[in-house]
Parts: structure tokens; sequence; C-alpha cells
């Protein structure tokens, strides 16, 4: 019998975006500005997920300027739109459609001067990487040079918008509503090996596959499907916090493990496209949904590894070692067989059930 045993496992997952208690939404302003460079205000919080990066690609795409040229100014609640909080994979999808819409009213004010100023329809004008044209013309500025006219005919070229999500928020008294503004799916699979002397698991490799929607930086989504499968990595085999007593047991990181680089699988990461009609970016997003299959998709390779259900977490080497020594041949196909068993014993109940209502309804209609 070999020491170690390998096995694969999968796991799905969907997840809904934005806040669910009350109506999500989002404001910004955004400005085209002196020497061509363009600024956003927003109360937006960047907590290391790299909405900063993305808001700035959105307000650049829009406006026709580079991205290095946007600046995303003060995120003090109190002088700035409000934006609401950074979770529940709702940054991209409430604050940058707000960025988006906020960024193409500004960018509307500047052609309607620059088409007034050539004499051309609106419909002629683009913008791209800091100029601006018309097209089927020899008309061709720089966006300084267009701020610089804008200006001259006194107007600013400014614009605010806000987003306000289509769901329903969720009813104070009986919970019911249509919360959530979007859904995202994932997939993972996960191959382990298992050392069934030590019972160490060693994860040998993920590979994800998650719908983003429109993908407005695609290596930032990357990352934050790894770091999502390297969360639900620790979740699945490290990090266990325990209490004795009402008190934490295990305080200080040499009893509450996390994955070091050292735990780090191969990650395989596929982006899916499936945009959102209801965003005019399109966009979706992706952070806490990147972790939710992983966990899962782990204990399943376990599983198919030893042929044992580790059915609490974090899969630790006591656990599987007390599974291996305890464990009955054939016990988990009889479990399975047992719960079979009883779904078609209740699903049988309910049509017997269903068949004496119809049998009295139709006495009564008689009668």
């Amino acid at each position: 019998m070999s020491r170690t045993k390998r096995g694969r496992g999968m796991a799905a997952s969907w997840y809904g975006i934005a806040r669910t208690a009350t109506i999500d939404r989002a404001g910004a302003w955004a400005e085209i500005d002196d020497g061509g460079t363009g600024k956003v205000v927003t109360g937006v919080t960047e907590i290391g997920e790299g909405i900063l990066t993305v808001l700035a690609q959105i307000a650049a795409d829009e406006m026709g300027i580079k991205p290095q040229d946007i600046t995303i100014g003060d995120n003090d609640t109190s002088r700035s739109p409000e934006a609401a909080h950074a979770g529940a994979t709702r940054q991209t999808y409430m604050i940058g459609n707000s960025v988006a819409l906020a960024s193409r009213e500004a960018r509307t004010v500047l052609f309607e001067e620059i088409a007034d100023h050539w004499q051309v329809p609106i419909e002629q004008i683009t913008a791209f990487n800091g100029e601006i044209w018309a097209n089927n013309s020899n008309l061709k500025i720089n966006m300084k040079e267009a701020v610089e006219i804008c200006k001259g005919r006194g107007v600013v070229p400014v614009g605010s918008a806000s987003f306000t999500a289509h769901g329903t928020g969720l009813d104070p008294v009986t919970g019911a509503g249509r919360p959530w503004q979007a859904y995202v799916f994932g997939s993972q699979v996960a191959e382990v090996e298992v050392d069934t002397w030590t019972g160490e698991v060693q994860v040998l490799g993920i590979w994800a596959a998650h719908d983003v929607g429109r993908a407005i930086n695609p290596r930032g989504v990357e990352g934050q499907i790894e770091g999502g499968i390297v969360q639900g990595l620790g979740q699945a085999l490290m990090e266990e916090y325990i209490t004795e007593k009402g008190h934490t047991i295990t305080h200080g990181f040499a009893k509450y493990i996390l994955p070091t680089s050292l735990d780090i699988p191969q990650i395989n990461s596929v982006i899916v496209e499936d945009p959102d009609p209801k965003s005019p970016l399109r966009a979706k997003g992706i952070g806490e949904p990147a972790l939710v299959p992983t966990a899962p998709a782990i204990m399943n390779a376990i599983y198919d590894a030893i042929g044992i259900r580790i059915k609490s977490l974090p899969a630790t080497p006591e656990k599987i070692l007390h599974a291996l020594k305890n464990h009955v041949p054939g016990r988990e196909d009889l479990a399975q067989s047992v719960k079979i068993d009883r779904r078609d014993s209740s699903l049988q109940r309910e049509s017997s059930f269903e068949n004496k209502s119809r049998v009295n309804h139709q006495k009564e209609e008689i009668l």
C-alpha cells in the first residue's frame, strides 16, 4: 500500500454582488483638468484590492486620456460623494459605474464645446490617449489645447453622476427581496497528495475559472483569484480558531497557522467574461467569490484520495489520521445509500400526500 495517495476534487459556486439590507448606491465627480489631465473624486476605500488602478483605467477610457494622467482625489467622505464600504465585491460594480458615468458627462461637455468650436457634428468627435480629433477631417489637437478652448469659452468640462443598483433591498419584516445586483459564477478543481502516515495534505495544483463580467484589469482579476484561493487553502487545511471557556487559545501565528509561500500550489486562472447587461461598464466583480469554491474542492480531493469524508474545517493532519484510524470500509457508501433511501422515502410520502389531497378535492367537488 502506497504511503501517499493523490486525488482530485471539484466545486462550483455562485455569488451575489453588492449590499443586501438596503438599496446600494455610489456617486462620483469627474473633471478634465488643465493640462489635459483627469481628476476623479469619490469616497472610495482602497484596501489592497487595486480599486484605485481600476478607477483610473475606467476614467481614462471614458475621457480619452492616459491612465497615468488620472488622479483619484480626496476620498474623505465628508468632502466627497458617497461610495459606501469596501466589501460585498461591489467596488468595481458600484463605484466603477458611477465614475464611468461622471467621466462620460465631463467628456460630453468637452466634446460639445469642441464640436461647436470646429463647426462639426458632435458625433464626429473622438478622444483617445490624450488627443482629440474630428473624424473625416484634418482637425486634431491634444487634450491640453482642448481644455484651454473649452475654458476659454467659459465652460469647465466637469461631470457628476450616481449609480443606483437595480435591486430592491430586504423587507425589514419578512426578509424577502431581490437584494443582489449581479451574480458571478466560478468553478475550481484541486489536486492533492495525502500522506497517510502523517496526515499531511499537500495541494499540488488548483485550476480556477471565474465569471467576472468585463475584465477591466485582467492582471488584477488574476491577482484577486489567486489571493482568494490562498485564503481558501488556509481555511481548508490550516486556520483553526479555538476557544476554551470564552477565551481564545489559538492566539498568535504560532498556533493560528496561515499559508506561506511554501504552501501555495501552481494556480491556473481562467477569466470568463459574461457581461452584465444592467451595468454601464458590463463589469461584475471578483473578490470574495474566488474564495468560495476553494475549500470544497480541496475537501473533495481529499475524499477522492483516501475515500473518507472530513466533515469539519480545517482538515488538519490530526483529523485525517483519526479518520484513517477509525475508518470502517464501506461506511461512506452505506451512509450515502441510507441518505438516498431516506430521500426516496420522503418523495414517496410527498407523492402519496399529494394523491390523497387530489382525491379528497375531487370528492368535495362531487359533493
